[in-house]
């Protein structure tokens, strides 16, 4: 049964406030709930109430006393960039922990790499009570683990009949399982209620459609263990029903929660160029078709010949965005589609020279033409519409024409659109006529999670933007900037550097108006000692997972960054503070 109950109100004002008029959608059990208004959700709002004297004692270790109204809103950033951001971010919180700073950070928020640090340390209750062993475990793993092929296929074998299942689901599967080295299955909302000592965490991917069509408010996506939502425009759903199908507020079919391992896949896609992307994916999946058993194990009197189509169609992908003569394969894949198959109604025919298009236009007519040719490739020859109620049946074939559907078709993030239908007037009429919505690495777009800390009710006063990308070290903030700008939301200016020049480990932008941000490129003048490019050409954003060597070196240079900074960190809290002292006095006084 659903009900409409009303909402608890967890605005600070004691005076009506029109954003506050919640709507509330009640499932099986209290807390299922699709919201809008711009407050915090309850669970934050007593999260951050909670942490408030937790850094307050932090503070005055560190000799800064204040009163809890005085204690600042300080979060930290963590940008994109693959492994690199996974370790650099790492690195980054287990130095603060050394220095005694961790328990001043009242947010974590993240984008691509960086979100795979989180879900990582965030497995742990309360890990940042004993960061160091957190950090050894996840270096353990990421030296010595391993996920094989047959893990990799079952992973894909358990999620491919899903609702929405998407190329999301596949770069999961084999590629963020192969840099992470496990198959995390736990669910965020599990983790509600077990960081009560930790700052409270905020993963953030993009709303696809909105950044194609540039509208930079409804763009900003969050996901916590309490709420999903648009940032900006305030609408959210609680994290349990976020993949749960919806209209007008109501669930027409719930769904089970997705896990870690496909938020870390959701959140970290941004790792290079599509085609770079492409290549690996149709390589990975042909790597796993050759050696993974359970084809050779399949009894089916055609089973050799599903298995070079299969096989050449996805050789003839690898070569296309290989950018190779094709020919060869162009060759072999009409030659096997000749004759039984043609009788069928079936004709398909690859034309020389290939395009893109053309590619995709004949392969998927070969998936959706594939069980009626070779029928007997069901699991025990079962018929296609029985196989599809029941995934444990699914054979693997079934797993590889769906992967290969889902790459030439190129669908990422797809999920129900929780507002679908809805009455929601600050956001964009796009987006409430559309039953779902496809997200993406928020990396694509800006590559450092800003929007989620810079909501007004968060009240954010100090930004810590720890940059792991590549290129400019500040195309962040310069984007941010420009994006504020055209949105009125308040951030400081930026000072650039020359050309030519490495940046320096400490960067401060303020003005009385806006948050404070400290900006710290990974790699600058001071830790590299003058050699920042021979640093950056050694972690690529994309390429195989680190060696032990590469990880502990990349955990000390990040980690030299934030002891540098330990002193600038306070003497801007300070002023902070003051300047908090200071606006109090003149509320009092006038």
């Amino acid at each position: 049964m659903m009900l409409l109950t009303p909402a608890p109100h967890a605005c600070s004002s004691s005076h009506f406030c029109s954003f506050c008029s919640l709507v509330y959608l009640q499932m099986d059990s209290p807390g299922r709930v699709v919201r809008l208004g711009h407050s915090l959700n309850e669970a934050e709002r007593q999260h951050v109430s909670n942490r408030r004297a937790t850094v307050q004692q932090c503070l005055q270790k560190h000799n800064i006393p204040c009163s809890l109204d005085e204690v600042p809103n300080i979060a930290v950033l963590g940008s994109g960039g693959g492994e690199r951001a996974m370790i650099g971010l790492l690195g980054s919180l287990s130095q603060l922990g050394e220095e005694g700073l961790l328990d001043c950070i009242m947010y974590l928020s993240g984008v691509s790499g960086s979100t795979w640090c989180m879900s990582s340390v965030y497995k742990e209750p309360d890990w940042s009570t004993k960061m160091e062993t957190v950090k050894q475990n996840i270096i353990q793993r990421l030296v010595s683990g391993h996920v094989s092929y047959t893990e990799q296929y079952e992973r894909l074998k358990k999620t491919y009949e899903r609702d929405n299942f998407s190329v999301t689901d596949i770069w999961a599967a084999l590629f963020v399982s192969s840099v992470v080295k496990e198959i995390d299955e736990h669910v965020l909302t599990e983790q509600r209620g077990q960081h009560t000592r930790d700052p409270y965490p905020i993963y953030t991917v993009n709303d696809k459609q909105c950044s194609h069509d540039t509208l930079y408010k409804d763009v900003w996506f969050e996901i916590t263990p309490d709420e999903c939502g648009y940032s900006l425009t305030g609408a959210f759903v609680d994290s349990t029903a976020w993949e749960s199908q919806f209209e007008n507020t109501a669930v027409t079919k719930k769904l089970p929660e997705n896990d870690m391992m496909y938020l870390q896949g959701l959140c970290g896609s941004a790792l290079a160029d599509w085609k770079e992307i492409k290549k690996w994916i149709f390589e990975h999946l042909l790597h796993l078709l050759t050696q993974e058993n359970m084809w050779i194990n399949l009894q089916a009197p055609n089973k050799e010949e599903g298995y070079e189509v299969l096989c050449t169609l996805l050789e003839l992908s690898v070569c296309f965005f290989r950018q190779k003569d094709a020919s060869i394969y162009i060759k072999k894949i009409n030659q096997l589609l000749k004759g039984e198959h043609d009788k069928k109604g079936h004709r398909i025919h690859f034309e020389e020279p290939v395009t893109e298009e053309s590619l995709r236009k004949e392969i998927l007519r070969v998936c959706d033409s594939f069980f009626d040719w070779f029928p007997d490739l069901l699991m025990e020859g079962t018929d296609v519409s029985v196989v599809r109620k029941h995934s444990s049946d699914a054979g693997f074939s079934e797993v590889i024409v769906k992967c290969l559907k889902k790459l030439w078709k190129w669908d990422w993030g797809t999920t129900y659109n929780f507002i679908y239908k809805m009455t929601a007037a600050e956001v964009h009429p796009s987006i409430l006529k559309s039953e779902t919505r496809q997200y993406e690495d928020a990396g694509l777009l800006l590559n450092s999670p800003y929007f989620s800390v810079l909501r007004k009710e968060r009240n954010v006063d100090l930004i810590i933007s720890l940059d792991f990308s590549a290129g400019d070290p500040f195309a962040t903030v310069d984007t941010a900037v420009k994006i504020c700008k055209d949105l009125q939301i308040s951030f400081p200016s930026i000072v650039h550097l020359e050309t030519g020049e490495e940046p320096d480990d400490f960067y401060v932008f303020k003005d009385n108006t806006a948050p404070t941000v400290i900006h710290i490129p990974l790699f600058n003048a001071v830790n590299c000692k003058g050699e920042v490019e021979k640093w950056k050409n050694r972690y690529h954003t994309f390429q195989s997972p680190y060696s032990e060597d590469m990880i502990r070196d990349l955990l000390e240079i990040a980690a030299l960054n934030i002891t540098n900074a330990k002193q600038k960190f306070l003497e801007e809290i300070k002023e902070i503070i003051q300047r908090k002292r200071r606006e109090e006095t003149h509320l009092i006084n006038t």
